[in-house]
């Protein structure tokens, strides 16, 4: 799977629910630490989501995103990949639910 093939997924989920594409990248770059310049070349490359995530600079706090997604409790996740996909839907489906950014970010 690409991430360029689930990005529109997620531009999509985050505007139907009266969010910006800004706010997406926002939440993407806290994440992964790609900007939206490092976005767009992964999109453009067409990388795979492993190539996405080794690449990507893991945010410190990721660990404080918890919950279930997809009928998976997050943190029993044992699969570095699958637990890095599925920190960064759930952020999307926080964002997309009107949580506040600074609760998405973990900021408190």
């Amino acid at each position: 799977m690409t991430f360029s093939s689930i990005y529109p997924h997620y531009v999509d989920k985050a505007e139907k629910k009266g969010r910006t594409k800004a706010e997406l990248h926002q939440v993407l770059e806290w994440l992964t630490g790609y900007d939206e310049a490092k976005l767009q070349e992964m999109i453009n490359n067409n990388v795979t989501i492993e190539t996405f995530f080794a690449n990507a600079k893991l945010n410190p706090n990721a660990h404080l995103i918890r919950g279930v997604i997809c009928g998976y409790r997050i943190e029993e996740i044992e699969t570095p990949l699958t637990r890095q996909a599925r920190y960064m839907d759930k952020l999307v489906d926080e964002l997309a639910g009107g949580k506040k950014m600074e609760k998405i970010l973990r900021q408190d």
